[in-house]
């Protein structure tokens, strides 16, 4: 059995709309009220007992109480919460990562609900608790018995459900073929096999459009930052909010939505890509970069961002886990500089390191072998993963 997550795009009705504010705004209020909490008592008390999951859902009995509105959304998605923050906790204990943070209404729009409620009624409505039916449009229904679902709202004002599903592993058929690949700048995947993946530089396509509304928010963001409104029962200038200036909010959706367009066709690229390599190979080998310490690189920081190797390896993880292929990853050292057929080091051909970066073409000196830079370093990718 593996667990699969569907991401379905939802179309809820204003009332609809109204709850998923109110839920996504609960959601984010207990989280910080429990971690006050927490944290208040290990202020007061150091060796007082940590409260687990199921002390945080007592918990929420009294302040359902104290505050009935609470009780106006989904229950589950508290425990949900419980869970989560249960669960930063264990790993902070253990090193894994930082301390639990607060959420703030800026970036916490989402919640998680677990309700054996949850079910697909057709190809258009899912169930979902307290929303009842929300209209959705998804390539692909989930298929399975569900576990959960996550609702969240995008910064472009777009709702989505990721729907996670158990169902039975579907092992591909078996093709007996092995593959090497090298990730690089002008490609995004160079095969062993000669064939490359190109790079689509999606983001200079929409470059003007975008730059026109992010031109149109900057400029409009700092007239409403002057902006002031009189309060005639004071007779006091008061600051208004961004949100009360349509033209600003305006232009930051325009600008949101293109930069989320960008983003859908990037995975969308790579979505097809992985999903082609795990079908028609059963062994793929690829180097592993550190990308975070190449991202320091202000040069090439931009291009790597783009190319999204991180995302392209992990999509190949889970997929790889989900058909019964495998995938395995490398050092990449002196990958460009072997030649794949004698296994001479060529060590640059006594260029440095610029100029071998240039070269995407040569001559291997000990057996002639004219190699293509890229592919020559997937065969070696290749041998050296299946070694």
């Amino acid at each position: 059995m593996v667990q699969k997550a569907y991401k379905i795009r939802l179309y809820p009705t204003p009332d609809q709309q109204v709850l998923l504010a109110r839920t996504f705004g609960c959601m984010r209020w207990f989280w910080n009220q429990m971690l006050t909490m927490h944290i208040s008592r290990y202020v007061n008390n150091p060796k007082a007992k940590f409260i687990n999951t199921f002390g945080m859902n007592n918990l929420l009995k009294r302040l359902k109480e104290e505050y009935p509105w609470l009780k106006d959304v989904d229950s589950s998605a508290f425990q949900c919460v419980s869970r989560d923050l249960n669960d930063a906790y264990q790993r902070f204990f253990k090193g894994q990562n930082e301390r639990p943070k607060f959420k703030k209404r800026k970036y916490a729009q989402s919640y998680r609900t677990k309700s054996g409620s949850i079910k697909i009624i057709d190809d258009h409505h899912i169930q979902l608790p307290i929303l009842k039916q929300v209209y959705f449009r998804a390539g692909r229904l989930p298929q399975g018995r569900i576990i959960n679902a996550t609702v969240r709202i995008n910064s472009a004002g777009q709702y989505y459900a990721s729907v996670l599903v158990e169902s039975e592993n579907q092992a591909l058929p078996k093709t007996g073929k092995q593959v090497g690949g090298d990730l690089g700048l002008k490609a995004l995947l160079n095969l062993s096999d000669g064939y490359k993946e190109p790079i689509h530089h999606y983001e200079d396509k929409l470059a003007s459009k975008l730059h026109y509304w992010e031109r149109r928010a900057a400029r409009r963001r700092r007239e409403a930052k002057k902006a002031i409104a009189w309060d005639e029962h004071n007779k006091v200038p008061v600051p208004r909010q961004l949100s009360d200036f349509k033209n600003y909010q305006k232009a930051r959706v325009m600008v949101a939505k293109y930069k989320q367009k960008i983003k859908n066709q990037r995975e969308d690229q790579l979505h097809k890509l992985t999903t082609t390599m795990v079908r028609n190979y059963d062994v793929i080998v690829l180097e592993k970069l550190n990308v975070k310490a190449m991202m320091k690189n202000h040069k090439l920081a931009r291009a790597i961002g783009n190319a999204s190797w991180a995302k392209l390896v992990t999509m190949l993880l889970y997929k790889c886990e989900w058909y019964d292929k495998q995938l395995i990853q490398i050092a990449p050292y002196y990958t460009s500089q072997l030649c794949a057929h004698c296994g001479k080091n060529n060590h640059r051909l006594g260029l440095n390191k610029s100029e071998w970066l240039s070269v995407r073409e040569w001559d291997c000196p000990s057996c002639g072998t004219h190699l293509d830079r890229d592919v020559n370093a997937a065969q070696n990718i290749l041998a050296r993963g299946l070694a």
